[in-house]
């Protein structure tokens, strides 16, 4: 995958495009879950309610929501119906991550219900912003016990270190798991200047030898449990930090060579507090 130069405003691709998910290798993981890679056109609701694991909720036309005229979250949390517009890459991106990660996206839901309830729908609330940013720009970084000095690599913006004199570690030890759609589909026109915000789970040892489904079903269930529990998590600075997606080893070409990281419009140090 080579990225585009920084542009003024991003844009999809206008029209299907089935190779992405063969092509790049930040949908392989997608492509082995979902197969949209045999689709010769846009993906409907019917076809992404096929590949539901769970039924409490479903995938409807947002042209329901526009009749109902109620807010968004507040229709999915009354129905359980997800609108999703069609040939819309954004709305398919957010239609797989609830299929992923069904639990946490109806927390998510329900905790933008409850900050509206009780600060009403506008001004949007810190702990709203949070969430949506999570939403829809944050990675899950899946990691062992014994590398929590990566995690604070990362927190500390020491990209040299962690991608590039670890990056036998990646994909061993360390994993990325997009959850943020809109970090999905900025990937389909991938560009220097694409950053996401992370968010650190410990897991097993054995993590990485499960097959998919049961990794991404153990993602949904701890992080699900930590915000359920913990909703301040959202709101703390050591979560939700930056990461420069392209840096991840096996997720730009470019990045096999030390010369793309030395890059600090992109990969910038840390600010000094």
């Amino acid at each position: 995958m080579q990225p585009t130069r920084l542009k003024p405003r991003f844009s999809p691709p206008a029209n299907w495009q089935a190779e992405l998910f063969q092509n790049n290798p930040i949908f392989h993981e997608l492509q082995q879950m979902f197969q949209p890679a045999s689709c010769s056109d846009w993906p409907t609701p019917d076809w992404l309610n096929s590949r539901r694991s769970n039924t409490d909720f479903c995938f409807v036309a947002n042209e329901l929501l526009e009749q109902d005229g109620r807010y968004y979250e507040d229709y999915i949390y009354a129905t359980q119906q997800i609108p999703t517009r069609a040939e819309n890459w954004h709305d398919l991106f957010g239609a797989f991550i609830w299929c992923l990660f069904p639990r946490t996206k109806a927390l998510l839901n329900q905790l933008h219900i409850q900050e509206i309830k009780r600060a009403g729908l506008s001004p949007r609330t810190p702990l709203r912003n949070k969430i949506t940013l999570l939403d829809e720009c944050g990675v899950l970084i899946a990691h062992t016990s014994a590398q929590q000095s990566m995690v604070q690599q990362l927190q500390q913006h020491q990209w040299q270190q962690v991608f590039w004199q670890q990056r036998s570690l990646w994909w061993q030890q360390i994993r990325p798991v997009v959850f943020g759609h809109a970090i999905y589909e900025m990937a389909t026109q991938p560009f220097i200047g694409l950053t996401a915000k992370c968010w650190f789970i410990e897991v097993p040892d054995d993590y990485f030898s499960w097959p998919l489904a049961k990794s991404y079903a153990y993602l949904d269930q701890q992080l699900c449990q930590q915000i359920s529990l913990r909703p301040e998590l959202l709101l703390q600075k050591l979560q939700l930090t930056p990461l420069p997606l392209l840096g991840v080893p096996a997720w730009c070409a470019d990045n096999c060579q030390v010369a793309f990281y030395q890059n600090q419009d992109y990969f910038r140090p840390k600010r000094s507090s």
